[in-house]
């Protein structure tokens, strides 16, 4: 049987920290492929300036969530249902660095990043596998980072990212028998609001280290996304896919 994104067309996706940066070119290309897309992340001013404009391009619901929260959670994907009728897709793309050298590091650092970007993981899927169990499918698409091979400056960072991978490996075996597949994908130094604050000559050398010489742009994170939501990838489950420009 071949397959194609044809079955994205109308599909129901919840991505978390969709409001700007990564999360938001990974919306703009579900719904250039007809998905029915919720916007969500923490700040209510981007979410609804980012939905505003993605929804002249198709449909797309804004929800303000903390990935934290189990309630806030748990109504965004309640919304999701009640306006979609489902959740097929959901990529949790929410996180974010509090770097620091380890000696200077303070436990609130490390807290802080590791409630985010493995519990706000946690509680999102806990919430989608839930819905997406009686329906006996759905695709779940996780973000790690090449820092999860470690980082310095990023003790918390990468370990919450390790963490992100193996939930990824464990939980793709638990629910697999619901119809239910979880991958993971591991950008490397993409362009973001957050990449542009880098200095130069730090820039520079990190780009010198990337084999193919150049920094990702959100829809090379966003293309291998769209593949692991669809039929495409049917037979893949609890894999990583690093997306880096060859960066060891």
């Amino acid at each position: 049987m071949a397959y194609s994104f044809e079955d994205i067309k109308d599909a129901s996706v919840v991505i978390t920290g969709s409001g700007r940066g990564i999360g938001k070119g990974i919306a703009e290309l579900f719904i250039e492929h007809g998905a029915k897309v919720v916007i969500t992340d923490i700040d209510a001013d981007v979410v609804k300036s980012t939905t505003e404009e993605l929804s002249k391009k198709g449909e797309a619901i804004g929800i303000v969530c903390d990935v934290t929260s189990e309630e806030q959670v748990n109504k965004l994907i309640d919304e999701t249902v009640e306006k979609f009728g489902g959740v097929d897709v959901l990529v949790n793309n929410a996180g974010i660095t509090k770097d620091g050298l380890f000696l200077r590091m303070k436990l609130e650092q490390f807290q802080i990043v590791n409630k985010i970007n493995v519990e706000g993981t946690f509680l999102c899927t806990k919430a989608a596998v839930n819905k997406m169990r009686k329906a006996r499918k759905g695709s779940i698409i996780n973000i790690s980072s090449v820092a999860r091979m470690g980082s310095p400056g990023q003790t918390n960072y990468s370990a919450s990212k390790a963490a992100v991978v193996g939930f990824t490996r464990s939980l793709s075996k638990e629910i697999a028998g619901y119809g239910i597949r979880v991958n993971c994908v591991a950008p490397g130094f993409v362009e973001t609001r957050l990449t542009d604050a880098i200095p130069d000559k730090i820039r520079d050398g990190m780009i010198d280290s990337i084999p193919l010489k150049r920094t990702g742009q959100p829809l090379d994170i966003a293309n291998p996304i769209l593949f692991l939501a669809s039929e495409m990838s049917a037979y893949m489950t609890g894999q990583t896919l690093d997306v880096n420009g060859g960066l060891a």
